[in-house]
């Protein structure tokens, strides 16, 4: 009989190990040893000293025994290429800096102004909210026609804790009345909200006066106005501008913030799918809420690093999780391998064993505090200790307590440690206020890199004692029939009635479908009988409120982690819901990703020697072996090099920051993997001496490995790569290959 493991306290748990010992001894004996139910509160980590190692969090196994190779990963950013791609499968490029065929002026005439006549707009507004609001509105509307518009206070409607109907109204005043503005504010219990209506710019539009505090009516009313929807727009457009941002070596969040100070726009006004590493040349879909492409195509010309195009207007604004996956075109240098037959035999392992699906090193930050460790301190409650780490060493408030000294000596850049300390001065020792001003999809990401931290060790546990040839008895599946996709999922955003996506985060979440939750199952011994699954459906959750825990040993390794580090999975020692595993729903991840329909071919040119094919997830994996003596030639065409060719003064006018403007300039390597002398105009000094003495033809040929692929959205290449070449893809590992 069939039965549902929900994440339940288990009779016994395993008794703690020193993390130093190998993953199979925590197992050895372990139903026999007695196992305590309490969760003890354990000691804060020391913060780490040196990069984090892939062991670190739990990436220790392989799919496949064959031998790798050995090549350097992202020894240039050119060499690490991404190209989103979208839902609808289409690979998202710059072609194209061209501004759309459609015309932009003209105003929407549905509204009016102030002044004019909207009883019948009025009297289907009573029909929406009632006598008591219609009356508030009307009165509303005769003293903006009286034109007091500098003294006119905002109205507060009745409170509603219908968030579907909430919308319906903000959406018919904006439809019905384009010169007012609503958002959505708090009653002073936390619990009751309403919408407030104020006058916007434009035809007697004005600024109204905004009242200050919450007065007798308790509802905060001292909130700034979200003016995203203030300005005029004409109606046939969309209200979204989608565009493809290309970047070079920086991060999504970056990219967009350089562009949002431009532009005068918040953060939340931006939308993307997902964010792309910094260390490499990307393209990817975004969408801004009401700007005209036209301004957003002048910034082209101001831009360092980024370039911004192929401009249209949609309806709706992207969301995190909304692509199908990622194309990779990634170059890894200095090969050394014992023939080619080593690399064509680990093209072949990769081809039919697949990957671990680890999630990669990134998902837990660069900086000198892993994001885990952050997660851990914030599920225990230790409000403190999670701000300390998060303001880490560089900020003088750690060392010294001054908030005033740290907020004029921190860098601007840092805006969530700012923010932080701005909360501290106006709320002191009150931590859990500083962490409440940290973008809410950034706090999440802590506590999702935690749960992240535990699946990576559940993972390694499964294959070291079950291997990848068959499903087991007790693994969790997916259910025959049913289209699931990538399900590596985390919780939905429930911020707020006018939500955007707020891009100020390092990784892509996708949300949860109920219907993924319930299309998992533990294999039993009849579905083992009968062979219905292979290894390919097995999963493992990312702990939750309403996922399962695989039926057989592998549950343990989630508790026990966890014990180890005073977590409980399966209750809250605080009442903060984003801070909680049992206040998240959880989701499922696949354990193994495997490439498809493999073949290869030779092919022989003066550079290139040898080309395969792989089929991987409905797209290709190509391979190509090339030499190549220049160590500063990209070996990769990116966009805005095939632009180049088409629109030349165009695409040439992208300014020079001394790190890479365009491909062809790509300065080498960032400060933690440069092992090379370099001059002060970004060039390799060895390169320059080499070229003025014309013999760059007697240097000793290097050996390149090109793969193209493409991943689902939530799977890292770096694991995909480590599996291909059996070594370590961290940045301590990888400075090594440089030298």
């Amino acid at each position: 009989m069939r039965g549902r493991r929900l994440l339940n306290p288990l009779p016994l748990l395993l008794t703690p190990k020193p993390p130093s010992r190998p993953l199979a001894a925590h197992f050895r004996g372990a139903r026999a040893r007695a196992r305590a139910a309490a969760h003890p509160p354990a000691p804060s980590p020391a913060p780490r000293r040196g990069p984090l190692a892939e062991p670190d969090v739990g990436i220790t196994r392989f799919a496949s025994p064959v031998p790798g190779f050995r090549g350097a990963l992202k020894q240039r950013y050119s060499d690490f290429v991404v190209h989103e791609v979208a839902r609808d499968g289409a690979l998202v490029r710059l072609t194209s800096f061209d501004l759309p065929d459609v015309d932009e002026s003209g105003g929407n005439a549905e509204g009016g102004d102030a002044g004019s006549d909207h009883s019948r707009a009025l009297e289907s507004f009573r029909l929406l909210c009632g006598e008591a609001d219609h009356d508030a509105l009307r009165r509303f509307l005769e003293r903006a026609l009286e034109g007091g518009d500098g003294d006119l206070s905002s109205i507060i409607l009745s409170a509603d804790a219908d968030k579907a109907h909430r919308s319906e109204v903000h959406e018919f005043i904006k439809r019905n009345f384009k010169f007012l503005i609503t958002d959505t504010v708090e009653h002073s219990d936390g619990t009751q909200k309403c919408i407030r209506v104020r006058l916007g710019s434009g035809p007697r539009g004005g600024r109204g006066r905004t009242k200050r505090g919450m007065g007798s009516s308790g509802w905060r009313d001292d909130r700034p106005f979200d003016s995203r929807g203030s300005t005029s727009w004409p109606y046939h457009l969309g209200k979204f501008l989608r565009f493809h941002l290309y970047k070079e070596n920086r991060d999504t969040q970056e990219a967009l913030g350089v562009i949002g100070k431009m532009l005068g726009v918040q953060p939340r006004s931006f939308g993307v799918a997902g964010t792309k590493d910094k260390r490499a040349v990307t393209t990817q879909q975004v969408t801004l809420f009401k700007v005209h492409a036209g301004r957003l195509a002048a910034l082209n010309s101001k831009l360092i690093g980024i370039r911004v195009g192929d401009f249209s207007y949609v309806n709706e604004g992207l969301v995190l999780g909304q692509l199908k996956g990622n194309r990779f075109a990634i170059t890894l240098r200095n090969v050394v391998a014992e023939s080619d037959d080593v690399i064509k035999a680990a093209v072949d392992g990769l081809s039919k064993n697949g990957f671990i699906n680890y999630y990669g090193l990134q998902r837990f930050g660069s900086g000198s505090v892993p994001t885990h460790f952050v997660g851990a301190a914030l599920l225990r409650g230790e409000w403190k200790h999670a701000v300390s780490l998060i303001l880490g060493t560089g900020v003088h408030y750690k060392r010294h307590g001054d908030i005033d000294v740290a907020l004029s000596g921190i860098p601007r850049h840092l805006t969530v440690e700012r923010a932080m300390l701005q909360r501290l001065k106006k709320y002191p020792g009150n931590y859990l206020q500083a962490l409440m001003a940290i973008p809410k999809t950034l706090r999440l990401m802590y506590v999702h890199s935690y749960q992240s931290y535990l699946w990576n060790h559940a993972a390694s546990m499964r294959v070291e004692k079950y291997g990848i040839l068959q499903v087991v008895e007790g693994d969790l599946v997916y259910k025959k029939g049913c289209s699931l996709g990538e399900a590596a999922t985390v919780d939905t955003f429930d911020d707020d009635d006018r939500q955007t996506t707020s891009p100020e985060m390092e990784i892509s979440y996708e949300t949860l479908p109920e219907e993924v939750i319930q299309s998992v199952q533990i294999a039993d011994s009849e579905d083992l009988l009968k062979a219905v699954y292979t290894f390919e459906d097995v999963v493992l959750p990312l702990p939750g409120s309403e996922t399962l825990l695989p039926g057989n040993d592998v549950a343990e390794i989630y508790h026990e982690i966890a014990k180890k580090d005073g977590i409980s999975l399966i209750e809250s020692v605080h009442g903060i819901k984003d801070f909680s595993i049992t206040g998240m729903k959880g989701g499922y991840r696949r354990v193994l990703q495997r490439p498809i329909a493999f073949e290869w071919y030779t092919h022989n040119t003066s550079s290139v020697f040898l080309f395969w094919s792989i089929k991987l997830f409905g797209s290709c994996l190509l391979l190509d072996l090339m030499t190549y003596t220049d160590e500063t030639v990209p070996l990769v065409e990116t966009d805005l090099a095939v632009l180049s060719k088409t629109q030349p003064s165009e695409a040439n006018k992208l300014p020079s920051d001394g790190t890479s403007s365009c491909p062809s300039c790509d300065s080498g390597l960032d400060a933690s993997l440069d092992t090379s002398r370099s001059t002060t105009d970004g060039t390799e000094a060895s390169s320059e001496k080499t070229k003025s003495i014309g013999i760059s033809d007697l240097l000793p040929k290097k050996l390149a490995v090109k793969l193209e692929f493409t991943l689902p959205a939530s799977s890292y290449a770096t694991m995909a790569i480590r599996e291909l070449t059996k070594t370590s893809t961290s940045v301590a590992y990888q400075k090594t290959l440089n030298c």
